[in-house]
């Protein structure tokens, strides 16, 4: 099935493999891409079942499949193997103290990661998280931070997309154009950014800039100085902020639309990801009715998707 026929949207699913009336949502409204989810996953065989299964449907070997795999706290993989210690924290220290012992660990922690990836036939991974980590902010961020410094992060985040796209396998930069201040878990609520413009494009803007990435995921914070009201999302400002300022000129991905931060309702949301600059909505919690709102409002995927979704398919093999 060709990239043209898709829309411009990535769903979750509901488990460890596909059920009649996910067939067939799939059939009519053709995802641009899906996400994985530890629900999803018992172990190797299953899943490369279900991957296969969805490839099959879309035939397409090439199919986008994404997951959450960062390590610490963010471990999808879980069932299969444990990540747990190695959170981007502990990298971030690493690095700092010893980037020869640190260049070592590292690229086995993404070739480990990549060979499984390939295993289980998922060809997305999204991360590095390029937020800074910020003293008083939510944890929702944490650990998931390489530093407090924007240049250790920028650094770990250019050897990171390099060694995945090494491997084969693509990444989603996030969450842009920076989570680090945010004082709230946008999961639950919408976090309000207060720090003047000028301070956050050399802070928590600047890692951001020059990624290689063919992907990134918005940020659901506002940015009280570029745009009082809207979510980076929702943010026709911040988003031609990322474009132009930040220089980011791939796929621009929202974060979840199921999450809290979004006030309105599903509809909205996802017409206003759309109007705002996104290129992809994500939906995640593999709930069949709000799957197909989110499906009715996507638009068919444009040239720009269609053009950088080829880019991505070069790095495949």
């Amino acid at each position: 099935m060709m990239i043209k026929t898709r829309r411009a949207f990535i769903t979750g699913i509901k488990s460890f493999k596909l059920n009649s009336s996910e067939i067939k949502f799939l059939k009519k409204y053709k995802p641009w891409g899906i996400i994985l989810f530890s629900r999803n996953i018992k172990d190797i065989p299953q899943t490369k079942k279900l991957t296969d299964h969805i490839k099959k449907i879309f035939r397409d070997n090439n199919y986008p499949i994404l997951i959450d795999q960062e390590g610490g706290r963010v471990n999808r993989l879980n069932n299969i193997m444990s990540f747990n210690t190695f959170t981007s924290e502990y990298f971030g220290d690493l690095y700092k103290k010893d980037k020869f012992r640190f260049n070592i660990i590292y690229k086995m922690f993404v070739d480990q990661i990549s060979h499984l990836l390939k295993l289980i036939g998922a060809n997305i991974n999204t991360l590095p998280v390029l937020d800074i980590r910020i003293k008083g902010s939510s944890n929702i961020i944490g650990d998931r931070s390489f530093s407090k410094e924007p240049k250790i992060v920028s650094e770990i985040g250019d050897l990171c997309i390099k060694y995945f796209h090494n491997n084969s396998i693509g990444t989603v930069i996030k969450h842009i154009p920076g989570h680090g201040e945010a004082k709230v878990d946008s999961h639950l609520f919408t976090p309000t950014v207060k720090k003047k413009l000028s301070k956050l494009i050399t802070s928590d803007f600047s890692p951001f800039r020059n990624k290689k990435s063919f992907f990134a995921m918005t940020a659901h914070v506002i940015y009280d100085d570029i745009d009082k009201f809207n979510t980076a999302t929702h943010s026709e400002k911040v988003i031609k902020l990322i474009r132009n300022k930040i220089g980011f000129k791939k796929i621009l991905i929202s974060d979840d639309l199921s999450m809290k931060s979004l006030k309105k309702d599903l509809k909205f949301n996802t017409i206003k990801t759309f109007s705002s600059g996104c290129n992809i909505a994500l939906h995640c919690n593999g709930k069949i009715n709000e799957m197909i709102t989110v499906a009715s409002n996507s638009p068919l995927v444009n040239s720009f998707i269609i053009q950088k979704t080829s880019e991505f398919y070069k790095i495949l093999r």
